[in-house]
């Protein structure tokens, strides 16, 4: 009698987000350099711009630990005072990946023009992040536009060979798993470089090692990847 596969439940996980667990490499190094920066930052407000997964978040929540920042949303910023974000002076905060929310129109490009004055008002700090510099978000407001212009940004690229093997390494610990060094010298060569596919096939081997009852193994992987819709 064949058994049943163990059911594989869907739970949640969170990232290590410590600046301990952040792994530098020359393709975000500059932007490791800038979050350590502050305050000393070239102005009240910069911008961390990458594509997805490349670590924009976790720099965002190293800023925000050691600044005491808050994250704002789209929905906080829409029709409010935009004072009411810095109730005191040298206050911190994140707005994230603001060219990707929802479709811009003029208010909600006149409130991130709004909040950009009230940083500099209360002698606060901004961090903005985006897949794209500020200069070519999709702004029509003149104003915002060339406020955005002066924002110093500091990018982050896809991973190199080195922290490729890095980011894999950390993805299964994040999840708690071990995987042999030659499970990854396997997995190397056969990834796609961006680091959401990276994330992806990840949780997709912890789900298969999690249903069948097995390690993290080249076999397991070699499924994995086989299963992929990116894999030719």
């Amino acid at each position: 009698m064949t058994l049943p596969r163990q059911l594989a439940l869907d739970l949640s996980w969170r990232p290590a987000l410590g600046r301990e667990d952040f792994l530098v490499a020359p393709c975000n190094q500059a932007a490791v350099a800038l979050i350590d920066a502050w305050p000393a930052w070239p102005g009240p407000v910069v911008c961390l711009q990458g594509p997805p997964g490349s670590g924009k978040t976790h720099l965002a929540h190293v800023f925000a630990q050691c600044s005491q920042a808050r994250f704002l949303g789209l929905a906080d910023l829409s029709g409010a005072d935009p004072l009411a974000a810095f109730p005191e002076a040298n206050a911190a905060v994140v707005v994230e990946d603001w060219d990707r929310g929802a479709p811009h129109d003029r208010a909600t490009e006149t409130d991130l023009f709004h909040a950009l004055n009230a940083v500099r008002q209360r002698s606060g700090w901004m961090l903005l992040t985006g897949e794209r510099p500020p200069t070519r978000w999709p702004v029509t407001l003149p104003d915002l536009r060339s406020r955005l212009a002066t924002v110093p940004v500091a990018g982050l690229a896809e991973p190199d060979e080195a922290l490729l093997a890095a980011v894999v390494l950390k993805q299964f610990a994040d999840r708690g798993l071990d995987v042999a060094p030659e499970a990854v010298a396997y997995l190397l060569p056969r990834l796609e470089r961006r680091f959401l596919a990276i994330q992806d096939l990840v949780a997709r081997a912890d789900r298969l090692a999690l249903s069948e009852s097995k390690a993290i193994t080249i076999p397991l992987l070699r499924r994995v990847l086989a299963e992929s819709p990116e894999q030719p």
